[in-house]
């Protein structure tokens, strides 16, 4: 059987913690940043856990069977 290519955009937007859940970052950070308020700014740099809905979808984009 032929090896499972690991989807190259989710290898770059998500990660894995050391207990094995996956981290993102959270949308809204890119552009039109002028009319968000600093502190909005601010809670959206930091990165968040998957949701528990996601998870499969994403283990898969990841090859991780």
């Amino acid at each position: 059987m032929p090896k499972i290519k690991t989807n190259s955009g989710a290898k770059k937007r998500f990660a894995l913690t050391g207990s094995g859940k996956i981290k993102r970052k959270h949308a809204f950070k890119s552009h039109i940043l002028t009319k968000k308020t600093k502190k909005q700014k601010r809670n959206l740099t930091h990165f968040t856990v998957l949701a528990k809905t996601d998870v499969k979808a994403v283990k898969e984009l990841l090859a991780m069977r």
